[in-house]
């Protein structure tokens, strides 16, 4: 009698365990932790593949709150301090993609030119779309535009794609496997629902969950500098200079600064400087940090460092500097200087942009007016990398992406652009698997992404690496010998032509037009301009002892050793720290 009333209960005891289970898990092809731009690209990639949409059930997961930026609204003339330049490469992705049309292009600006200079030579090169044969100029080498304007973008276009499922504010509490050789990841998020991965892709950024998970370890080292950013506010370039689409990167010892057009009266600022420094401009009035970035671009390096003194003595005494203080300063050393208030140079007086501007207006960034507020912030910069982006044994069924494999020094602006590279190659090749009916989740399927990408991203982080140590010094040698070597550069269209193209100024799709395609009769312009331009220096090179040709080879070769050994002696002693 009691076995035959306990059956029931019994039964409706299982009856709600399977529901339970039926509600709070998951089986999921592909599940991606993480909604950032690099997380959302690949949700959009594997979504908007018609092959894709009947093979394939995709999550992607993030912890924050996802409607804040889907209903992100700014002010009109305001924008965010966090932004990202996109290359023609990843540009072209995302249009591939269906995401690049619900980007607001209203908020977004070309770069169609930069210039670039050492702080203390003032050895200079410049890029421009239209010198270096790029297909349309008019586009520009990049794009410059906010993080959350790409975010929304790619979040409306999931929007439309429902065989991606977008589980945000769930956090990720562990990730199991069970002792099965290749079983799958289970998910577990704190909502209490447990996904089932055939594929769990790390997009979770530095401290990846995912990458904790398949015990990947990696390897890197923080820079001694943390970078500042915020929105700037300045006046209209006028109709002699154009719109506002160079960009501006200035090395100084103790970091580069970057101006980035985003608007024609607003640019982002990129700052990288000594932590301590970094806190003591934070600290100042607003219009302090302004004037600041108007002195960076302009003054010679040993007046900035004087500046920098005076700062931090204030800051350290626990009385900030303040704007007329910085003001009276900045003049001082301008008059020093000899440098006329009518020259672009003089940060003091604001350009009214009435008449003709001075002959040097287009070397230097716009005189910052003020900065937007609510915009500074500062956060510290390091270098890493994964060992590997797939994951092995316990941790197999996993791969990376972004900056969960990889972060890199702003300076170049290339970190999400490797992101996106890593996105479009990873939804490449499990598009292929599919298509030949294999695992997406095995090792073979992983491993041509692995083989494509961690070389690739390597090459571009190692050069940003030693780039920022290069410059990072005051040594006069190796001053002189980086001066010569960026001059002797700047007169090659080719060879600048073809950083442009590594850079991803060029798509891929554009670089493999056919032989009467317009990409390629305008670089083998660019190489005819580059033949051109030796046959010039060979010329010269007669007519001066030595030869201009000689000394571009020797400054060139003693420049590569010069920043090996400068790369090496910078990681030998962040490693004995």
């Amino acid at each position: 009698m009691l076995a035959i009333s306990t059956r029931p209960a019994a039964s409706r005891l299982l009856s709600k365990a399977q529901r339970f289970i039926s509600t709070n898990h998951g089986e999921y092809d592909a599940v991606i932790v993480g909604g950032g731009p690099a997380g959302l690209a690949l949700a959009s990639a594997l979504g908007s593949k018609k092959e894709l949409q009947n093979s394939l059930k995709i999550a992607l997961v993030e912890a924050g709150d996802l409607s804040k930026v889907r209903d992100w609204s700014p002010q009109a003339g305001t924008f965010s301090n966090r932004v990202v330049s996109l290359t023609n490469a990843s540009q072209a992705f995302l249009k591939d993609i269906g995401s690049w049309g619900h980007v607001e292009q209203e908020r977004t600006a070309p770069i169609q030119e930069m210039q670039v200079w050492d702080g203390v030579s003032d050895a200079r090169i410049t890029f421009s779309a239209s010198e270096l044969g790029v297909p349309t100029p008019d586009q520009g080498m990049a794009r410059l535009t906010e993080t959350l304007n790409l975010q929304r973008g790619l979040l409306r276009h999931l929007q439309s794609i429902p065989d991606v499922h977008v589980l945000d504010k769930s956090k990720v509490q562990s990730i199991t496997v069970d002792e099965t050789p290749g079983s799958w990841p289970l998910v577990h998020l704190d909502t209490g629902r447990v996904l089932k991965a055939r594929l769990l892709i790390g997009a979770d950024g530095l401290n990846s969950p995912v990458r904790s998970f398949a015990k990947i370890s990696t390897y890197g080292w923080s820079y001694d500098t943390q970078a500042i950013v915020c929105t700037m506010v300045h006046s209209p370039r006028g109709a002699f200079l154009g719109p506002n689409t160079t960009a501006y990167q200035r090395f100084l010892p103790t970091g580069p600064i970057a101006f980035l057009p985003i608007s024609d009266t607003a640019s982002s600022l990129v700052w990288s400087t000594k932590p301590a420094l970094a806190t003591a401009l934070k600290g100042c009035e607003p219009s302090v940090l302004a004037r600041m970035i108007n002195a960076a671009f302009r003054l010679p390096e040993i007046s900035m460092r004087y500046l920098h003194d005076r700062i931090l003595e204030a800051h350290e005494a626990g009385k900030p500097i303040t704007d007329e203080e910085i003001k009276a300063e900045i003049l001082w050393r301008e008059q020093s200087h000899s440098i006329d208030q009518t020259s672009a140079y003089s940060s003091i007086t604001i350009d009214s942009n009435s008449g003709i501007p001075p002959l040097d207006a287009e070397m230097v960034p716009p005189v910052v007016s003020s900065i937007q507020p609510g915009t500074i912030a500062s956060f510290p910069l390091r270098y890493n990398h994964a060992e590997t982006y797939t994951g092995e044994g316990q941790g197999s069924r996993t791969v990376l992406v972004g900056d969960a494999a990889h972060t890199i020094h702003p300076l170049a602006g290339q970190g999400l652009n490797l992101g996106l590279g890593d996105v479009e190659c990873l939804s490449r090749c499990i598009h292929g698997t599919v298509l030949r009916g294999g695992d997406i989740g095995s090792y073979t399927a992983l491993l041509p992404y692995t083989q494509e990408r961690y070389l690739e991203n390597h090459k571009i982080m190692s050069a940003c690496d030693k780039l920022h140590k290069l410059y990072h010094t005051s040594s006069g040698p190796l001053v002189q010998l980086r001066s010569v070597g960026l001059e002797v550069l700047n007169e090659f269209d080719s060879i600048k032509a073809a950083i442009m193209m590594s850079a991803g100024s060029v798509s891929k799709t554009s670089r493999v037009l056919s032989y009467n395609g317009d990409v390629r009769a305008a670089m083998f312009d660019m190489a005819a301009k580059g033949v051109e331009n030796i046959g010039k220096a060979a010329g010269v090179a007669q007519v001066v002892r030595g030869g201009l040709v000689g000394i571009a080879v020797n400054a060139l070769q003693n420049l590569a050793k010069a920043v090996t050994a400068a790369a090496a002696s910078s990681q030998g002693s962040s490693q004995g720290k």
